[in-house]
């Protein structure tokens, strides 16, 4: 089923009908299934799995190796929406270049927009960099109502998962009661994460902590854990690097010692690379999002970036 797939931002038409007559096949053992969770991000889905144990199926529509701005629809993307009960969303537009047509073709008003099973997770937490006055394309990739890429806290999905757990009772009370424990249990363990993993990073000296990223997308990695962005390799968020911008790059991290650049995997590495042999400094590379479909956990997923980051920052 997910072989077949359809060009980057191209028409959903002409894979309809194939989605159509992929979700009778399905139909039956569908109807033996408990509550039907598709999740746009494998960070939300693994939340979501974590809460709902065997009481749900979970779904996510990204990989954790593409870009969440940019995702191919798939007809199982589809089906999945047709047959869903809720849909957890990141929100903030990361998804408005190809959610909207699959929840279109899916025809399923629980998870419509403004659907009864939608959660816009963005609606439950802290948002950082809201831009001020009027956006425009000018300033490359910039969401209007802040920054999208909250998931790289663990703070922000503490209160993101009582949510998930509260819509989940909601729509299947029988099971409310192991729903709002199980999330209010996520949420008590990634708190304590947190904390232990910014009191570890704060004993490195402070200009052991400072970093250049590839894209405007770690401001919250670096709120949680202390972390001082002195560059973007971006010269705006979007924007490909070009030779002068990379230049100004190399520049700052010589003369402000950055030992680090951090970027996730779904980015291009070449010029990454480049100022890492120049500059001589180490690059780290992590994963945009959890290893859902391989069985990862959300909670494992950000301690292999803690330490992968603090490993980097020591030495």
């Amino acid at each position: 089923m997910n072989s077949i797939i359809i060009a980057r931002r191209g028409p959903l038409g002409p894979l309809i009908g194939i989605a159509v007559a992929l979700g009778c096949l399905m139909s039956a053992s569908s109807a033996l299934a408990g509550l039907k969770i598709v999740a746009t991000l494998p960070d939300l889905a693994a939340i979501a799995r974590q809460i709902g144990g065997d009481e749900v199926e979970v779904s996510a529509l990204a990989s954790p190796f593409e870009d969440p701005h940019y995702v191919d629809p798939k007809p199982s993307h589809i089906v999945a929406l047709n047959q869903a009960d809720m849909l957890i969303l990141n929100g903030l537009e990361l998804e408005a270049g190809w959610l909207p047509p699959l929840q279109s073709q899916a025809r399923n008003a629980a998870v419509s927009v403004g659907g009864a099973g939608v959660v816009d997770v963005s609606k439950l937490v802290r948002l950082l960099e809201k831009p001020a006055g009027q956006v425009s394309r000018a300033q490359g990739d910039i969401h209007s109502g802040g920054n999208p890429h909250y998931t790289f806290d663990p703070r922000a999905m503490a209160q993101a998962g009582v949510a998930i757990g509260n819509k989940m009772a909601e729509l299947d009370p029988a099971h409310a009661d192991v729903y709002r424990r199980r999330a209010v249990a996520l949420a008590d363990s990634l708190l304590v994460f947190a904390r232990e993993q910014r009191a570890r990073f704060d004993k490195l000296p402070r200009d052991k902590r400072r970093i250049v990223a590839y894209h405007g997308s770690l401001i919250y990695l670096n709120d949680w854990l202390g972390l001082d962005e002195v560059a973007t390799i971006e010269p705006k968020p979007g924007v490909s690097p070009n030779p002068s911008h990379v230049s100004q790059v190399l520049e700052v991290v010589r003369t402000q010692r950055v030992g680090v650049i951090l970027q996730e995997r779904h980015y291009p590495q070449k010029t990454s690379q480049t100022l890492s042999r120049l500059a001589q400094v180490r690059l780290v590379v992590i994963d945009g999002a959890t290893r859902f479909e391989e069985g990862e956990g959300y909670l494992d997923h950000l301690k292999r970036i803690a330490e992968e980051v603090h490993h980097a920052l020591d030495h």
